[in-house]
């Protein structure tokens, strides 16, 4: 198994930790994306939308990581990223969702870098954008969790699930764009909760092999 990320990417994060979750041995080639190394030819090929992260597990060639991690936990079903039950299942999808869909696109770099490079959109017109939609997106994650009773110890009961796969990276990088997390004090107790499993520790961005 192979898996191309980059150590700042979140939906790279998302994938090791899942990977490290169902403690999956692979092979990591990293993808410099400040460099444009994703654009160049070599791997286009691997991945035409030139994105990471990519994974190859012998025949299967996938993109898109909420793919790549459903996939996972039907050929690799322990431990489940996903209830048992159809609603469950449903819930932890739009938790998941409400982060890969809806905050994450409109902030990631390509985003952040046509605001500036193209449009020239100032240094802090670039962060009044970010944090505004990244704020908009918590408070409402924050309002699904708060006062569910599905919510326990993570997203969705006591046991790591998708939704906090894509939380945990989403506030890594509210974090590092200095926003106030204590307004989400339900998504702050599970993020808690995720960093004391190893399983998130070595997945995160600052450990990884590529990180400067």
């Amino acid at each position: 198994m192979k898996l191309y990320g980059y150590w700042r990417s979140s939906a790279a994060y998302r994938v090791r930790i899942g990977l490290n979750l169902k403690e999956l041995a692979v092979d990591e080639e990293f993808i410099a994306l400040p460099n444009g190394i994703q654009r160049g030819a070599d791997y286009l090929a691997v991945n035409p939308q030139g994105l990471v992260p990519t994974l190859i597990d012998g025949d299967v060639r996938l993109s898109q990581s909420l793919a790549i991690l459903e996939y996972l936990d039907e050929v690799y079903p322990r431990p489940g990223l996903l209830p048992a039950d159809p609603v469950g299942r449903a819930r932890v999808r739009q938790l998941a969702q409400v982060v890969a869909c809806d905050i994450h696109p409109i902030d990631n770099l390509k985003v952040l870098n046509f605001l500036t490079g193209t449009l020239g959109v100032s240094e802090a017109g670039r962060l009044t954008w970010y944090r505004h939609w990244v704020n908009q997106g918590l408070a409402a994650l924050e309002g699904l969790v708060a006062d569910d009773p599905a919510t326990g110890r993570f997203c969705h009961g006591d046991q790591p699930s998708l939704a906090d796969l894509c939380l945990v990276p989403q506030l890594y990088n509210a974090r590092r764009f200095d926003i106030d997390l204590s307004q989400y004090p339900t998504l702050w107790k599970i993020d808690a909760a995720c960093q004391a499993l190893e399983a998130f520790a070595k997945a995160a961005p600052d450990v990884q092999p590529d990180a400067p």
